[in-house]
Parts: structure tokens; C-alpha cells; sequence
């Protein structure tokens, strides 16, 4: 648990780092089923071993949809937390594949805190999503959430 009073010293620092996360054929492929993006670079392991990538790859939005578990692995949630919610993104880029087979995990470091009052907090992480043994991450983004304790 973090106290509200605290975010501003933790600004600029990693306040945490989430489990591992595969990204099995299994996984995307259900993905691709749920969001109706069925592309062969993802499906098809035929197919996508005539690409670049040699292979399928995870969606990018697959890998994205993962930040919030792996927040709630690595943030700490304010002391007398009531509730948070996805807030958008200031920035976000893709920045290398994901090949199935891989696994992934989130950096999270603070970014910004900003006290709106009633007990909200606007709160700031820069995500960033490795790939095991990669050498450039799969994605960084900046990611906004309203936290909201008891006031």
C-alpha cells in the first residue's frame, strides 16, 4: 500500500515490475477470436513463417490488453483505495513483435501524481513491456489512471 502523501516523492522512480505473461499460439489465437482480428501474421504459423517475423506474432493490442494485470502486480494501490480506472493513454507506440512462444512483463514507473481533490488521483506511469530475451520492448506507453481513495 502507498499513502496518497507519498506519490509525489515516488515521481521519476520504477515503483514496479510484473510477473512473466506467454504469449502462447493458444493465447492469441483466442484473442484473435474475441476481437475478430484473425490476420495470418497471428494465426496462421504457416503462412507468417514466410514474413520477417518468421512465425505468428501476438497482437500488439494483445500485449497491451495484459497492462492491467500487470499493474495489479506491480503497483501498490493507495492506502484506503475505493476504486481506479483506466484514465487513456498519452502516448503509446509498438515498438517490436511479440513472437508467439514469448513472454512479456511490465516496468511500471510514476510518471506524474496529480491530487484533483475529493479524494481522486490523476496518476501517470510510464509502462513499459518487455520481452524476454528481446532487445527493444514490445511496446511503452503513457498511461493515465484516476485512483480514488476515501477522502
Amino acid at each position: 500500500m502507498t499513502k496518497a502523501s507519498e506519490l509525489q516523492s515516488l515521481i521519476g522512480q520504477e515503483v514496479g515490475v510484473s510477473r512473466w505473461f506467454a504469449l502462447d499460439q493458444a493465447r492469441i489465437d483466442a484473442f484473435a477470436g474475441l476481437t475478430e482480428d484473425e490476420q495470418f501474421i497471428h494465426v496462421d504459423p504457416e503462412r507468417a513463417k514466410a514474413t520477417p517475423f518468421g512465425g505468428t506474432i501476438a497482437h500488439g493490442f494483445l500485449t497491451l490488453s495484459l497492462a492491467s494485470a500487470m499493474s495489479m502486480d506491480a503497483v501498490a494501490p493507495l492506502d484506503d483505495l475505493v476504486m481506479g480506472v483506466n484514465y487513456g493513454f498519452d502516448r503509446l507506440r509498438f515498438l517490436a513483435p511479440a513472437p508467439s512462444g514469448s513472454r512479456v512483463r511490465g516496468r511500471f514507473k510514476l510518471l506524474s501524481a496529480e491530487d484533483k481533490g475529493d479524494g481522486r488521483w490523476l496518476l501517470k506511469h510510464e509502462l513499459t513491456v518487455e520481452i524476454e530475451g528481446g532487445d527493444k520492448p514490445a511496446l511503452i506507453a503513457e498511461w493515465l489512471t484516476m485512483q480514488v481513495v476515501k477522502a
